[in-house]
């Protein structure tokens, strides 16, 4: 059974200390994938950008600095935990998002209904496609080396 939940959250993109704009970011967690969630960026000009990284990432973010490499999650002042900044890059390549807190732990609450945070690994869906995943990607290796 493949089942979701969605949201569409408002973020500001900071390109600099003076630019920055508002952009519709979709949240998106599914059954089938119960660890993560997706944010799918649409910046103006560009074709959407999706991120997958840990749910518990963005959980943990909300309250206080975390993430390594790619993606760093933290909120945005030490003094309030009103605002949080999502952090993400590739190679050289850096984007700065700046979200208010209060729709990222409504999405979050809806997905903890959905799958409970530490039940993950008892959808047994998850665990076949997992194991297929894996078989697939070996023969792929197996078959070019």
């Amino acid at each position: 059974m493949r089942e979701s939940v969605q949201a569409e959250v408002m973020m500001s993109f900071l390109v600099s200390e003076e630019l920055s704009f508002r952009i519709p970011v979709e949240l998106r967690y599914e059954t089938c994938d119960p660890y993560a969630v997706r944010l799918t960026f649409h910046l103006p000009g560009d074709a959407p950008v999706t991120w997958a990284f840990g749910r518990e990432l963005l959980i943990d973010g909300v309250g206080t600095p975390c993430g390594d490499g790619d993606v760093r999650i933290s909120p945005a002042d030490s003094d309030s935990l009103s605002e949080v900044l999502i952090r993400l890059q590739v190679g050289g390549d850096r984007a700065l998002f700046r979200s208010s807190t209060a729709p990222l732990v409504a999405f979050l609450d809806r997905t903890d209904k959905l799958v409970p945070l530490g039940q993950e690994g008892a959808l047994a869906d998850f665990d076949a496609h997992l194991d297929e995943a894996l078989d697939r990607i070996l023969a792929e290796e197996q078959s070019a080396g």
